[in-house]
C-alpha cells in the first residue's frame, strides 16, 4: 500500500507515501521471502501483495473506507508497486482490499483484478481474499444479496480462495451445478491453488521441520542483521546547538548521570501483527548496557500513554505487552490525574542528570487496523496521545538538556517538541534490536542515515500532505503555512553533505526512445564536507513543466544511499527508467510526451538542485510492455 492519509492506522504496515519508494521496498521484499529462482526454494515461502488497490488513502482517513479518487491516481499512485512486484519480482499471490474503488468493491473489481492484474499485468498467481471479505459483498458493501451471490461475484473477478475460511465459498458447488458459475473458473482457482502447493513441496513435506526452526529463530546472525537494519533506518529529524554545540552525539566523558523518561523507554513496541520475539532490547536497556559503570541511568514513566488490558483471545499475552494491547477492542486513554506523580518523578530524575532523553510516541492501540466497528485505530488527531507534550514540557522547564526519541508506527504532528527540543531522533518501530541501536545513535558510534518515507503534517488540518501534490495545490491557509513540519526525504546526519547539480550526459533524449525501454543516466556529485563519516541518500526527482494532463510538481524517479569519510567526493550515477518520464494521458494510454522536464537531485524533497532535460519529438507514444 501507498499510505497518504496518516489518520489511517495502517500506515505504519506500510513503505511510505511514495509509489517509487514502495516499488523498490516491496520488489526487495518479495525476492527476499520467495527467492530469485522464480520457484519458492527450500527456506522461502510465498510473498502475498497486500492490498490491491487504493487502501492507503481511505476516506475520512478510515479502515475500509471508499478510495476517494479517479482511475488516474490509481494508476500513478497505487498501482505501480504492485505492478513492479508482480513483473519483476514475480509474487505468486495477491491480496484485494477491502475498499471500494469507483463504486465497486475491490474483491468483485473485474477491471483491476482481472482486466489491469491478469490482463495487463500477466499475473497467472493466486488471488487470496482479505479476511472473511467476500461476505462482506453483503455486509458491507451491500452489492450482494447472500452468500451465495459474495461468491460468485467474487470468483468471476478473480479471486481463487476465501480466507481464512470459506464464509461464501462454500456455495460454489451448489452454484457450479445450478449453472451460475461456470465450471472452468473453479477449474482454474483449483489448479492456481495446488500448482501453489507443489512449488512449496507440500505435498512431499507437508510438516514444518521444528528444529530448524527453533535454530533459525533468534540465531546471532539473524540479530545483527536486525541490529543493523535499526541501525540504519533512525532519522535524525533535528539537533540544534546547546551552549553552541549541536546536543548529539551525546559525550560520554561528560555524561556522568543520565536521565530515561517517558512511557516507550523500557518498552519493545514492535507494531501491530507482531508477536513477542525471543529477545528484545527496549532504549532503557540499551543506554544502560552502553554506559554500564561509567554513568548513573536514572529511570522514570514520565507518563502511561493507555491502561493496560488483559487480552482474553490469548490470556498468555495480556498485561502490557504488544500483542495483547494490539489485540484487546477497549482502549483507554491514562487519566491526567493518575500521571502527574509520574510525571514528578520524572522532572526529580531530570533535575538530577546531566541530560535527559525522553522516549515518547505511540503504542499498538494509538495507531492499529481498524478491523471492526468495535476494534477501531485511526485517528481525527496527528498529535501525541495523553499526558506526553505535557510531560516532555516539564523535563524541559528543569533546564536540562533533552533529547526526543520517537517510536511510533504512524507520522506524529510534533509542532511542541520540533519547536522546544533541540535534539529529536525518529526511530518508528525499530525492532527487537532497537533499544541497542538508538543508544549507538545517541552517543555517536553509530551515525544516522535514514531519511523519512513519508511526509509530516504539521497538524491534521493540512492534510493531505504528501510532497507529489498536483500543481493547483497547497495554494494556502490564514494564519498558518502549507509545508510539512518534516518534508518527504528528510534526514540529518552528525556530519555534513553537499550535493551538486546533476548532470546529464545529453542535454535531450527521444521520446520514442524512452518508450521503447531507454533510460536515462543522471550524475550527481556528494562531498562529505564534515569531519566524521557518515551516509548520505541522494534523492532524484523529476517534474514535467508541460503535459496533458496534469502531474505532480515533483515524483520520486531515483535514490542511492552512499557512505562517505571526511572530504571524500564521490559521482553518484543514477539511472532514471522510462516510466518515470510516461503518464497516463486523456484516454488512459501510458504515454511518453515530448517537453521540457527538470531534473532535481538533493538529501531531501524540500533541498534540491536543477537541471533541464528535453524530451523531443512529435507526439506521444505508448510505453512498451
Amino acid at each position: 500500500d501507498v499510505a497518504r492519509d496518516p489518520r489511517w492506522g495502517r500506515t505504519e504496515e506500510t513503505y511510505g507515501e511514495d509509489p517509487y519508494l514502495v516499488g523498490r521496498l516491496g520488489v526487495a521484499a518479495v525476492r527476499g521471502l520467495q527467492g530469485r529462482s522464480g520457484t519458492v526454494g527450500p527456506g522461502h515461502v510465498i510473498a502475498t501483495l497486500k492490498h490491491m488497490a487504493g487502501h492507503g488513502q481511505p476516506e475520512s482517513g478510515e479502515n475500509t473506507a471508499p478510495a476517494p479518487f479517479g482511475e488516474h491516481t490509481l494508476r500513478e499512485v497505487f498501482l505501480p508497486p504492485f505492478e513492479a512486484a508482480v513483473k519483476e519480482a514475480g509474487a505468486i499471490s495477491v491480496m484485494p482490499s477491502y475498499n471500494e474503488y469507483d463504486g465497486v468493491p475491490m474483491h468483485a473489481n473485474v477491471h483491476v483484478l482481472r482486466d489491469i492484474l491478469r490482463g495487463e499485468w500477466g499475473f497467472r498467481g493466486t488471488l487470496v481474499s482479505d479476511w472473511t471479505a467476500p461476505n462482506d459483498l453483503v455486509s458491507l458493501h451491500h452489492v450482494a444479496a447472500d452468500s451465495g451471490e459474495a461468491a460468485r461475484r467474487a470468483i468471476v473477478a478473480g479471486v481463487d480462495a476465501d480466507l481464512p475460511d470459506p464464509s461464501t465459498y462454500g456455495a460454489l458447488s451448489a452454484l457450479v451445478r445450478a449453472g451460475r458459475v461456470p465450471e472452468a473458473l473453479v477449474d482454474s482457482a483449483v489448479a492456481r491453488t495446488l500448482r501453489h502447493k507443489f512449488m512449496l513441496g507440500l505435498f512431499e513435506h507437508p510438516y514444518v521441520d521444528t528444529a530448524a526452526a527453533a535454530r533459525s529463530v533468534g540465531d546471532p546472525a539473524h540479530r545483527a542483521l536486525a541490529l543493523e537494519a535499526a541501525r540504519r533506518s533512525l532519522v535524525l529529524l533535528k539537533n540544534a546547538p546547546v551552549r553552541g554545540t549541536p546536543l548529539l552525539p551525546l559525550d560520554r566523558a561528560r555524561v556522568r548521570t543520565i536521565a530515561v523518561i517517558g512511557p516507550n523507554a523500557a518498552e519493545t513496541l514492535l507494531g501491530g501483527y507482531s508477536e513477542t520475539p525471543l529477545r528484545s532490547v527496549n532504549v532503557l536497556d540499551g543506554i544502560r548496557a552502553k554506559m554500564g559503570s561509567n554513568a548513573r541511568v536514572l529511570y522514570a514513566e514520565g507518563v502511561r500513554i493507555t491502561e493496560p488490558v488483559r487480552d482474553t483471545a490469548f490470556p498468555a499475552r495480556g498485561g502490557s505487552n504488544s500483542p495483547g494491547r494490539w489485540h484487546a477492542d477497549t482502549v483507554r486513554l491514562v487519566d491526567s490525574r493518575a500521571n502527574a506523580p509520574r510525571i514528578a518523578a520524572a522532572v526529580a530524575a531530570a533535575r538530577r542528570s546531566d541530560v535527559a532523553v525522553v522516549v515518547i510516541g505511540d503504542n499498538e492501540q494509538t495507531a492499529r487496523e481498524a478491523w471492526s466497528r468495535v476494534h477501531l485505530g485511526d485517528r481525527t488527531s496527528l498529535d501525541l496521545v495523553g499526558d506526553q507534550n505535557a510531560l516532555v514540557r516539564a523535563v524541559l522547564a528543569t533546564g536540562t538538556p533533552t533529547v526526543v526519541v520517537l517510536i511510533h508506527g504512524r507520522p506524529l504532528s510534533i509542532r511542541y517538541v520540533a519547536d522546544s527540543v533541540p535534539a529529536v531522533l525518529d526511530a518508528w518501530y525499530v525492532g527487537q534490536e532497537g533499544g541497542t541501536a538508538v543508544a549507538d545513535a545517541l552517543f555517536g558510534d553509530v551515525n544516522p542515515g535514514g531519511k523519512l518515507p513519508v511526509s509530516i503534517a504539521r497538524s491534521v488540518g493540512h492534510l493531505p500532505a504528501f510532497y507529489n501534490y498536483k500543481p493547483s495545490a497547497r495554494r494556502g491557509y490564514l494564519f498558518d503555512r502549507t509545508d510539512p513540519l518534516f518534508p518527504f526525504g528528510h534526514g540529518l546526519s552528525y556530519t555534513t553533505f553537499r550535493i551538486g547539480v546533476p548532470r546529464l550526459a545529453s542535454a535531450s533524449v527521444a521520446a520514442e526512445r524512452l518508450a521503447a525501454g531507454d533510460s536515462v543516466p543522471v550524475q550527481v556529485d556528494v562531498t562529505n564536507t564534515g569531519a566524521r563519516a557518515g551516509d548520505e541518500v541522494v534523492q532524484l526527482y523529476l517534474h514535467a513543466l508541460v503535459s496533458s494532463v496534469t502531474r505532480p510538481v515533483m515524483q520520486l524517479a531515483a535514490f542511492e544511499r552512499v557512505t562517505l569519510r571526511p572530504g571524500e567526493t564521490r559521482t553518484v550515477t543514477m539511472r532514471v527508467a522510462p516510466q518515470a518520464f510516461a503518464l497516463w494521458d486523456a484516454d488512459m494510454r501510458h504515454v511518453v510526451e515530448p517537453g521540457e522536464f527538470e531534473v532535481m537531485a538533493g538529501a531531501s524533497s524540500a533541498a534540491v538542485q536543477r537541471a533541464r532535460l528535453a524530451v523531443t519529438g512529435t507526439r506521444a507514444y505508448d510505453v512498451g510492455r
